[in-house]
């Protein structure tokens, strides 16, 4: 049976714009409050199917100033945007620990080919 990297500490820094997560494995991630934003695992970004994804411009700025435990498997958070419907598993924090570079790469993407960008909110 194998078992999936436990989180050991979630802490918030930079007046919420980061988050720390360290695992019991040894790996630790920094991601940034934009990131997480862009990326929630909410049905009002993801949509409920890869067609209905939204991308959300105007997020640079945006801070976490709640962390709530879900259950003994993912956390919530709100941003001072006032979103707080995204649940950020374990897993999934996890995968965007492990994909934050090429994740934001392509959100800078997306923005770009919408005419959106970091400062001005909007959605497409």
């Amino acid at each position: 049976m194998t078992t999936e990297p436990w989180p050991t500490e979630i802490r918030l820094l930079d007046n919420g714009r980061t988050l720390r997560l360290a695992y019991d494995d040894g790996a630790s991630f920094t991601l940034s409050a934009e990131l997480l934003r862009v990326r929630s695992p909410s049905a009002e970004v993801q949509g409920h199917s890869p067609a209905d994804q939204k991308t959300v411009g105007g997020k640079r700025n945006v801070s976490i100033i709640s962390v709530a435990p879900v259950g003994n498997y993912a956390i919530r958070l709100g941003f001072d945007d006032m979103h707080a419907t995204g649940l950020y598993t374990w897993r999934y924090l996890r995968h965007l620990g492990e994909t934050a570079p090429e994740s934001f790469a392509a959100y800078l993407t997306e923005l770009s080919t919408k005419g959106l960008d970091r400062d001005r909110p909007g959605e497409a």
